[in-house]
């Protein structure tokens, strides 16, 4: 039980960060998204324009994540160590969900059009 102690704790402390979906807006430019998102999955041409899909997993900001990893940590220390049969798996079911965006993007690398394609 001491060597999984703490492996909630460490779950819920590296959770993917949270993405700002707001971005996915007409006029953003491309560079933006690939900094926030990272490259596209898809990246092609149609009809004379550049089209992309961005995937990724939408996570948590970092109050949330730090408060999650201080619950595992206080929780495993009353149960000592019990608490990691439920934390493991809660973790595991909590994290994060998939998403994915078509973009469409004008002549100058703009955003022209969003089309969601997964999203929350």
């Amino acid at each position: 039980m001491i060597t999984i102690s703490g492996c909630s704790v460490f779950m819920a402390a590296k959770q993917p960060v949270k993405k700002d979906i707001s971005l996915f807006e007409v006029g953003v430019p491309r560079t933006t998204l690939i900094a926030e998102y990272g490259a596209p999955i898809l990246s092609e041409y149609k009809n004379e324009k550049k089209i992309e899909i961005f995937k990724f997993i939408q996570g948590y900001s970092t109050g949330a994540k730090v408060g999650r990893a201080f619950f595992h940590g206080a929780a495993d220390v009353v149960t000592l160590g019990l608490w990691e049969l439920i934390g493991i798996p809660t973790e595991i079911t909590f994290s994060g969900d998939e998403l994915a965006y078509l973009v469409r993007y004008d002549e100058n690398d703009l955003v022209d059009e969003v089309i969601p394609i997964k999203k929350e």
